[in-house]
């Protein structure tokens, strides 16, 4: 099991190696310079719907974003060094810009939004400025974002692992790690559309992370049900205490491969597009971003060990009912993130929630769009854990 966990943190070591080494170098001396920029390309856009033409202004505050924002590394950096629910709430500020212009809104009001845009992506680019880089710094940050990455991934593939081995199909687990390596490959091709391909349109990279999200929402929720199915089935735990070695069904075996390969690709693309930008920022510690990425590996690795064969000492039905509510957390929080990425991309609108804020390790985020289908998702877990629990009891009772 050791060697599995060891070559898919090895592989995705070497594929970060060499798309990280070939990252651009920095274009600006100082965050605030991408700023004053920034805030050159967002007045264009205040005179654009001053003058009446509202989709003139609308992609000018595109361009901010995608041309300065993401593609210039500001957001990787405020996530790295801020954090990620000011990065949001800076994304929702852009987002909330153009939903004033779409709605019509009066000049002066459309100005005020930008004007408060503009005002946080200053302070954001003081405090970076402010930072002196250390190896310190550049080790914390570096470490954060393979462990922010890579956790729910590896929850993902360490849960689905245990529950094949618990079931008595551990030869299915090759599908999975089959799956994560494939998910590795994928993940890199997709970062280098994304970095060459798709250069001239940043929306398309948050159209297939959301897109990618909301199909790992879909598999994982079947997942989890499949789960919860059979954690509350007499047969089921007959066929466990018995060992009885038969294949997992193959429509299941499928569904248990696709999450894997999903868990893995939304957030490897990311991942190394975030190391790109660390190491076109970091002039004079790069060897201490290798060692924070070594170290958030060992790390990963480690939570992979603990959930894996912490698992084995957990009484089966608990288990079941354990994982598959990871699970159901997992799809409802992807939920959240796959449309919050189809908000940045307008491909939905944003209708605010002021009295909810930003949990970003939940996918929680102040937006009527995000949270009505976690909303719905929550419900019909709800909804299914009592039904096969209720199920599970007549059959005992019919026993």
């Amino acid at each position: 099991m050791k060697k599995y966990v060891l070559t898919y943190i090895l592989s995705f070591l070497i594929v970060t190696c060499l798309l990280g080494t070939g990252a651009h170098a920095a274009k600006y001396a100082s965050w605030n310079e991408i700023v004053d920029e920034m805030h050159s390309v967002i007045d264009k856009a205040d005179k654009a719907y001053q003058g009446g033409d509202a989709n003139a202004a609308k992609d000018f505050v595109n361009d901010a974003y995608f041309g300065y924002y993401e593609k210039e590394g500001v957001e990787r950096a405020v996530l790295s060094y801020v954090s990620g629910k000011r990065a949001s709430t800076v994304e929702y500020q852009f987002s909330a810009a153009k939903r004033l212009m779409t709605e019509g809104a009066s000049v002066s009001e459309v100005r005020q939004s930008l004007d408060l845009l503009k005002k946080m992506l200053r302070e954001d680019a003081n405090k970076l400025d402010g930072k002196e880089e250390s190896a310190m710094g550049v080790f914390i940050a570096s470490m954060l974002i393979i462990l922010r990455e890579g956790f729910e991934a590896i929850l993902v593939i360490a849960a689905i692992a245990a529950y094949l081995i618990r079931s008595g199909n551990s030869a299915s687990n090759r599908v999975v790690y089959g799956s994560a390596v494939a998910a590795l490959i994928a993940s890199a091709l997709a970062a280098v559309a994304l970095q060459y391909v798709f250069e001239v349109s940043g929306a398309n990279q948050e159209i297939l992370e959301g897109a990618a999200m909301l199909l790992a929402v879909v598999v994982l929720f079947f997942v989890s049900n499949w789960m919860v199915s059979k954690a509350e089935s007499e047969a089921w735990k007959h066929y466990i205490e018995n060992k009885v070695q038969t294949a997992v069904e193959t429509g299941s075996q499928f569904a248990l491969g696709a999450a894997a390969f999903l868990a893995v690709f939304r957030e490897g693309a990311e991942t190394i597009l975030f190391y790109q930008a660390l190491f076109a920022e970091t002039e004079t510690y790069k060897n201490m971003a290798w060692v924070g990425f070594g170290v958030g590996c060992v790390a990963l690795v480690f939570i992979f060990l603990a959930v894996r064969y912490g698992s084995l000492v957990i009484p089966i039905k608990p288990f079941f009912m354990g994982t598959s509510i990871l699970m159901y957390i997992m799809s409802i929080a992807f939920a959240g993130g796959g449309v919050k990425e189809l908000q940045e991309a307008d491909v939905l609108s944003v209708t605010p929630v002021n009295f909810v804020q930003s949990v970003d390790i939940l996918g929680i985020y102040p937006t009527l769009e995000t949270l009505l289908p976690q909303i719905v998702l929550l419900a019909l877990a709800v909804a299914s854990i009592f039904y096969y629990r209720s199920k599970g009891r007549k059959v005992r009772a019919a026993a």
